[in-house]
């Protein structure tokens, strides 16, 4: 690839500039409301969202958290995490392939050099997207000129076949974990389309192929050193959110379907409405948390942050996976007909908990109250 610097031509107009956090609540709510109308379509027929997402770029909330040193808004991360579970609730493989873009800016942000971020932030702000991935074992990655020749392959990742750039982790040499940011119509890589997930059908997963491309110096940064990083905080929030969203449609399909049979379930309505909010109230505190840490990305603050994330994550999967199963034992017969495709809320979480290190937070969190002793 050339360096990135060089722009790619323009396929679609240049996006709006959001001026305020009430603008981009404003225009994810609206967004959400125009993608929920045929999300049911797209998930039964497979229609991938190509069109939403360049309504999302145009709109300039792709954009959102370009940091203000780079002419951006850089909203709040407990905004970001609310902005992403609207988006989610509209429809969640849309929520889920922004949460991958804005999770690859945050990489760029806190990884890349002057001059790269300098490049591909200007992209963001003109309405490109990102995704991220991993090469798989057996890609090589070895020294040529001004940088590196690459071949092999990444495993599947959600929003690669809406993204303009890729950021790649990979290995250099000398066993150096490093981010490739790649441009996605580069002659030298392919972007199958292999998803075949019963659930988040539509959220652009695909894998990465490479023959042989040169990636040069100035298109690579270092990949993050700590586990405890903002980056992969910043990634928990945003799973928390897509959880969120999901258990809000379900919500939203719940109330529509018992109608007025609800005043018979009222308990069991107050017991899901609770756990709704309660998963809200613990996504806004990460976030707060996710803010300190950035400013002040001190050991202590970075791994309070994770914590609070890991706790969002978790407790936003069960209840995505609880209120879509309230669905059908509250509005009873009624939910389980085919053409109502209720049914893609409890897939739609299902898959989306599949990527969420469960275990391994557990035993995180568990590390991390023996060491700090409290809450």
């Amino acid at each position: 690839m050339g360096t990135v610097s060089q722009f790619q031509d323009r396929k679609r107009p240049p996006a709006h500039r959001i001026e305020s956090e009430e603008e981009a609540i404003t225009t994810a709510r609206d967004l959400a409301a125009a993608f929920r109308h045929q999300a049911s379509e797209r998930d039964i027929n497979r229609v991938l969202p190509f069109a939403e997402f360049d309504a999302l770029s145009v709109s300039g909330l792709t954009a959102i958290t370009v940091p203000p040193e780079h002419e951006g808004l850089d909203v709040s991360n407990a905004l970001l995490a609310e902005i992403v579970a609207i988006i989610a609730e509209g429809d969640a493989s849309i929520g889920e392939a922004l949460e991958n873009h804005f999770c690859v800016l945050e990489m760029l942000r806190t990884q890349a050099t002057e001059d790269l971020q300098a490049s591909l932030f200007a992209r963001v702000l003109l309405g490109d997207r990102f995704a991220r991935a991993t090469f798989i074992e057996g890609a090589e990655l070895t020294a040529e000129g001004p940088g590196y020749r690459l071949s092999g392959r990444t495993g599947q990742a959600s929003g690669i076949l809406f993204a303009d750039w890729i950021a790649a982790a990979a290995t250099a040499p000398a066993s150096r974990p490093v981010t490739l940011y790649l441009a996605g119509d580069d002659e030298g890589l392919q972007v199958v389309d292999d998803w075949d997930g019963f659930g988040q059908r539509t959220n652009g997963s695909a894998t990465a192929i490479v023959g042989t491309l040169h990636v040069n110096a100035d298109a690579i940064a270092p990949a993050p050193a700590s586990d405890l990083s903002t980056g992969i905080s910043l990634s928990l929030l945003l799973k928390a959110s897509v959880s969120l969203g999901i258990a809000r449609a379900a919500w939203r399909d719940l109330m529509a379907a018992i109608g007025d049979r609800r005043t018979a379930v009222l308990p069991h309505i107050g017991e899901r409405a609770i756990r709704i909010e309660a998963t809200a109230a613990a996504l806004e505190r990460a976030g707060r948390k996710l803010d300190i840490a950035q400013v002040n990305p001190v050991e202590v603050a970075m791994a309070d942050a994770h914590f609070s994330a890991s706790a969002a994550a978790i407790l936003a999967g069960e209840t995505a996976l609880d209120t879509a199963n309230a669905l059908f034992e509250l509005a009873g017969g009624i939910s389980a007909g085919i053409g109502l495709n209720l049914d893609r809320h409890w897939r739609n979480a299902r898959i989306h908990a599949l990527s969420l290190p469960r275990d391994r937070l557990l035993q995180s969190a568990g590390e991390h109250m023996s060491k700090h002793g409290e809450a």
